[in-house]
């Protein structure tokens, strides 16, 4: 085999063909890449933004804008300067901004420049958390974006829960690095019960030491091979190292009950090797899996002693504490069923829409759970 062209375009025609089926923004895309892919200008940079501070154009100055196109999810604007060529691509409030320049250093600037103050960070708020949002983008692969979501102190929300729940709950909001032994987190118990206001707390409890994402189609991630490396490696967002992430599976029932290997595939191999096989190795990575399904149900691979960090049962409250909950209403607390009474239903009660029946649970005081 000879050796390489000192200009590999030589080498490989470049070609654009347009039909009806392209849009406005694929043939700004085509031409952004034109004087990278002639060698005019060989050098690149990126850099995404989930949150564009309002007003920010994203456009460094003496910019000369040569495209713009906009449709219903995404607008994109061709830029140029002398040696540099610059493309945004901007949905909702996030944007992908790509310099192509004639040289490292040029391109590196012009980015920065693009850049400098476009991300809209907001005020920290004492009851807020930081939480990260995965979702597999048709346009852009694997995305991650953020937002401040607002959590009560366990000291707040603890009363939400049945006794022992509560028990276990509390002691999980102190784990610190030092105590993770099982790399997962399981709750289950029936819709209702609170187990994502309790996850919620967890991120506000954790985040001197663990960023923690959502991931928002956990049925596509672990069926993606791409898509679950692209989370199991990692976004640092701007943590110093050795700091922990937990990300969260809301509503996994038929990922991880018992029939799972035969519905799912290799979809539970995969959560399990995450958390303590070979593709967990040297990540510091929690998975925490929300589940309606009974402990029963539930693969005896996932519930096996030593590979969960807690596996709690949040079951309804007991007559006793729902009426306790409520207050000193008498009239609501002659609604509350004597088998117990879920969070939601409780909160119903509250607001005076009530459900037309309270479905029959066991008795929260009776909930299998270990820490």
């Amino acid at each position: 085999m000879g050796a390489m062209s000192a200009n590999p375009e030589s080498v490989l025609p470049i070609r654009l063909n347009i039909d009806d089926s392209d849009s406005p923004s694929d043939v700004v895309d085509a031409l952004f890449l034109g004087r990278f892919a002639t060698g005019e200008q060989p050098y690149s940079h990126s850099s995404s933004l989930d949150r564009v501070r309002t007003g920010a154009t994203l456009l460094p100055p003496a910019a000369k804008v040569l495209r713009a196109t906009r449709d219903d999810d995404r607008s994109a604007v061709l830029a140029e300067g002398e040696g540099w060529t610059l493309l945004v691509s901007r949905w909702n409030r996030g944007a992908d901004v790509t310099v192509t320049a004639t040289t490292p250093e040029l391109a590196l600037k012009v980015l920065g420049e693009a850049t400098d103050g476009a991300q809209d960070k907001p005020d920290p708020q004492p009851g807020n958390v930081t939480m990260g949002f995965w979702h597999m983008s048709p346009r852009r692969g694997p995305s991650r974006t953020t937002r401040q979501i607002t959590a009560g102190t366990w000291d707040e929300v603890g009363p939400n829960y049945t006794a022992p729940v509560a028990d276990a709950m509390g002691r999980l909001m102190k784990v610190t690095p030092d105590d993770i032994a099982g790399r997962l987190l399981l709750l289950h118990g029936p819709p209702g019960t609170g187990k994502t206001s309790a996850l919620r707390t967890l991120a506000r409890s954790w985040r001197d030491w663990c960023q923690v994402d959502c991931v928002l189609d956990p049925e596509r991630l672990f069926n993606d091979v791409g898509y679950l490396m692209d989370i199991a490696i990692g976004e640092d967002d701007g943590t110093e190292k050795g700091r922990w992430r937990l990300l969260l599976l809301e509503d996994c029932d038929e990922l991880i009950r018992g029939e799972a290997k035969h519905t799912a595939g290799q979809a539970l191999s995969r959560l399990l090797n995450l958390t303590d096989g070979l593709l967990g190795q040297g990540r510091n990575v929690l998975v925490g899996v929300t589940t309606n399904e009974d402990l029963e149900r539930l693969h005896p691979a996932v519930v096996r002693p030593g590979r969960c960090l807690a596996r709690i049962e949040v079951g309804p409250l007991t007559r006793k504490e729902s009426v306790a909950w409520l207050g000193t209403d008498e009239g609501l607390g002659r609604d509350v069923s004597h088998e117990g009474t879920t969070l939601a239903e409780l909160y119903a009660l509250r607001r005076g829409t009530r459900p037309a029946s309270v479905p029959k649970q066991d008795s929260g005081a009776d909930a299998g759970l270990y820490l």
